[in-house]
């Protein structure tokens, strides 16, 4: 199970990158890089989820069509019906269906389809290790604690 996905936006916070449809490439390409992110979430006028846009699909069109790829809208290039989840989905769960599907990136929605947030594999990630260590530190404590 782990702990529900709202947990882990509230600590890293659910601002996020999102565009609209017709957004060009390039557009997206530089939100990525201004804030050193590897997706965007590609939402309709209402602020539902319309798909994913990530690095790799960039680059596709780009090794496909060449550089006048940056010029397409991102529903083109975009991941329709992207794997998600709600804030409650376990983290346990959620780590487990990004390392099948191979995914990198999955928008949390509510149950009408509205942006929530955003969890990156290295958020999952990043949760896990914090949580180990400080269980480790604990077994430490207790292990020192009972040997005196």
């Amino acid at each position: 199970m782990g702990v529900p996905v709202s947990v882990l936006l509230d600590r890293k916070g659910t601002v996020l990158e999102a565009t609209g449809l017709d957004a060009t490439l390039a557009e997206a390409a530089e939100r990525m890089t201004a804030r050193n992110i590897g997706s965007v979430v590609v939402t309709y006028d209402d602020g539902t989820l319309a798909g994913l846009l990530t690095e790799r699909d960039i680059v596709r069109e780009i090794a496909s069509s060449g550089p006048s790829a940056l010029e397409m809208a991102v529903s083109v290039a975009m991941l329709r019906d992207p794997t998600t989840c709600d804030p409650t989905t376990g983290t346990d769960h959620l780590m487990r269906v990004m390392t099948e599907q191979r995914v990198r990136h999955v928008p949390v929605v509510d149950g009408t389809w509205h942006l929530v947030g955003l969890v990156s594999i290295g958020d999952v990630v990043k949760w896990q290790l914090e949580e180990l260590t400080n269980e480790a530190q604990q077994l430490q404590a207790y292990v020192r604690g009972s040997s005196y």
